[in-house]
């Protein structure tokens, strides 16, 4: 296994080894679990990291994927509905305003914001001299320039007026790896992992992921593990180097999903 390169890292592997049972392993999924591919409808879980789950989950509190995709199209994509051995699995899709259960295989989710609606319709507008492609997640929106001539200019060019838009139907961009995301405030994966940590009771928490959408999940596990009482020690872990804004603040830094993977099998190793 990989060592932590930072102490508050150090003792949160530590605190999860010690007392595994009350431990949340979370993870995000497109560049975490899964390699980035150039059409996301194609992003399925590396190989080996749904054995590894199975091994790992019944070992710990619960493990939870974090993403902002749909939970039923996360669930989908990774191949984990009816696996032996994730019972103690919740997928948080839409960055939390959805939840899968695999005790139950049930989806919970609330009504999409009204300005949803409303960006959907004038989004094409919007894009009409741009060669990017929406994603249509139900509750966000996500623009894709991977597929353009110029990708990161694309990218560049559509911050502003995607800005304008969602601000127009009280929604927020958020920026990811040649993608921008139009979704509703207050959905984030740091409020997700704060609210699911305080669920199970967990005294020690794991979170990787590899993009702008985990610094919230980052700031919460920086947060808990740092409050004057009933402080929750934590490990942070970036799978690549493309973002340095998340690999400045990890504990331990893998080089990507396959990485991951062995880490996870190995930490279910460990647990045995």
């Amino acid at each position: 296994m990989g060592t932590p390169q930072t102490t508050a890292g150090r003792t949160g592997l530590e605190a999860l080894l010690a007392r595994p049972a009350e431990a949340l392993v979370a993870l995000d999924f497109d560049g975490t679990l899964a390699d980035i591919v150039p059409d996301p409808e194609q992003a399925r879980a590396h190989p080996g990291a749904v054995a590894a789950l199975a091994a790992l989950a019944p070992k710990v509190a619960a493990v939870a994927v974090i993403t902002g995709r749909p939970a039923d199209v996360a669930v989908r994509f990774a191949g984990v509905a009816g696996v032996e051995g994730l019972d103690h699995l919740v997928v948080l899709g839409h960055y939390g305003a959805e939840r899968w259960d695999a005790v139950t295989g049930a989806v919970h989710a609330p009504e999409p914001h009204p300005g949803i609606a409303a960006v959907r319709a004038e989004l094409p507008g919007v894009l009409a001299e741009y060669e990017t492609w929406t994603e249509d997640k139900g509750h966000a929106l996500a623009v894709h320039t991977r597929r353009a001539a110029d990708p990161q200019a694309a990218f560049d060019a559509l911050r502003g007026p995607l800005g304008e838009l969602a601000a127009r139907h009280g929604l927020i961009v958020e920026p990811g790896r040649l993608v921008l995301e139009l979704r509703p405030p207050g959905m984030d994966k740091g409020v997700a992992l704060t609210e699911f940590v305080r669920e199970i009771g967990a005294t020690s928490v794991l979170y990787a992921g590899d993009d702008l959408g985990d610094l919230a999940a980052y700031a919460a596990v920086e947060k808990l593990r740092t409050q004057d009482e009933d402080a929750v020690p934590g490990l942070l872990i970036c799978s690549g180097s493309e973002v340095p804004e998340l690999a400045d603040r990890a504990d331990l830094a893998l080089p990507g999903p396959g990485a991951v993977v062995a880490y996870l099998r190995d930490l279910a190793d460990r647990l045995a």
